[in-house]
């Protein structure tokens, strides 16, 4: 186990891979609003 094992962590950072235990980061947590959408809330 280690840098060319698939299944560790390390393994998929010297493979260059994602998987279960290394998920892809995510660009945007939270959904950005629009312009419309805050409209639509003073409106209310």
């Amino acid at each position: 186990m280690g840098r060319g094992d698939k299944k560790t962590k390390r393994g998929k950072i010297a493979i260059g891979t994602h998987g279960r235990l290394r998920p892809k980061r995510k660009k945007f947590k939270i959904k950005p609003t629009t312009v419309a959408d805050q409209e639509k809330k003073e409106l209310e």
